[in-house]
C-alpha cells in the first residue's frame, strides 16, 4: 500500500494569510503545508481520505488523474471543502464518485455544499454517491478498514486503520476501547498541533505520549500549526522513529 501525504497543515495552512513568522516565510518546502489529506493506493484501489479546500492543487502537484472513492473523517470545512473539484474527475471517469462517511459527516457535506444537492438540471455539478459507514469494520474494494472513534473536543471524528497503517486526525482524546484498535501498527499518523495547550487538538507532548502508549513501529505527525516551529527544528526534538510528515511525502506500508 502506498500512502501520499497531500496536505499536513492545520485548518489555516502554512503559510498563514498575513503572517510573517519564521515558519510562514521559510524557504524550506517542507514548511509549506496544505490542509490535511492523504491518498491511498493499493493494487486495485485509489482512495482519497478527506477532500479539503486545497484538493485541486494537491491533485495537480501529485499528478493524480483518477479516483475510486473518498473516505471522510469528519465534516469540518478543512476536511470536506473541496467537493466541487470532483467535477473534473466526473468528466474523465463518466460516473459519480463514492463518498464513504457516517451520517454526521454526510449531513455536514450536504449543508456546506447545499447547491450540489438541490434539485436542478444544471449539468456541471459534482456527482457523488454516499456510502454510509458506522464504527464497524468495512471494506472499499480490496482494502479492509477499521474505524476508530476519537474526540475533537466534543465532536466525534473517525480515524481509520488499514492493515498495519492508521490515520488519525483532529484528535484530543480517545477512549481505551478505541485505543485497542490502534495497537500493533507499523505506521501511525497522528495530529500534533503545537506545544501550547489546545482545547480540541493534541499538543506535541500529548501526541508523543499517546503514540508511545500505542507503540507503533513508526509515527508521523500531521495537522501542524505554524506555532510548531520549522520542520527542521521540530524534527530535531522528536524521539527515535517519530517524524514530522510533510506535503508530498510518500510511504510504502
Amino acid at each position: 500500500m502506498k500512502i501520499t501525504f497531500l496536505g499536513t497543515g492545520t485548518s489555516s495552512g502554512i503559510p498563514q494569510i498575513g503572517c510573517s513568522c519564521e515558519v510562514c516565510t521559510s524557504s524550506d518546502p517542507r514548511d509549506n503545508r496544505l490542509r490535511c489529506s492523504i491518498f491511498v493506493e493499493t493494487e486495485n484501489l485509489k482512495l482519497l481520505v478527506d477532500m479539503g479546500p486545497d484538493l485541486r492543487q494537491q491533485f495537480l502537484r501529485e499528478n493524480i488523474k483518477t479516483l475510486d472513492a473518498i473516505l471522510v473523517t469528519h465534516p469540518h470545512r478543512d476536511h470536506i471543502g473541496g467537493l466541487d473539484e470532483i467535477r473534473s474527475l466526473n468528466f474523465i471517469l463518466q460516473k459519480p464518485i463514492d463518498i464513504y462517511c457516517n451520517e454526521f459527516s454526510e449531513e455536514g457535506i450536504r449543508e456546506l455544499h447545499a447547491y450540489v444537492f438541490r434539485k436542478t438540471n444544471y449539468p456541471y455539478l459534482p456527482k457523488v454517491n454516499f456510502k454510509r459507514i458506522s464504527n464497524a469494520p468495512f471494506s472499499i474494494g480490496d482494502l479492509a478498514i477499521t474505524p476508530a472513534e476519537v474526540m475533537h473536543a466534543e465532536m466525534p471524528v473517525l480515524g481509520f486503520r488499514m492493515g498495519n497503517f492508521a490515520y488519525v486526525t483532529d484528535c484530543k482524546t480517545i477512549a481505551p476501547s478505541e485505543k485497542e484498535k490502534l495497537k500493533n501498527l507499523d505506521v501511525l499518523v497522528l495530529n500534533a498541533l503545537r506545544d501550547q495547550e489546545h482545547h480540541s487538538h493534541l499538543t506535541f507532548a500529548q501526541a508523543i505520549e499517546l503514540a508511545t502508549e500505542l507503540n507503533p513501529k513508526k509515527v508521523y505527525f500531521i495537522h501542524i500549526s505554524h506555532h510548531a516551529g520549522t520542520h527542521e527544528t521540530r524534527q530535531a526534538t522528536l524521539p527515535k522513529n517519530f517524524f514530522i510528515a510533510y506535503d508530498g511525502l510518500t510511504l510504502e506500508v
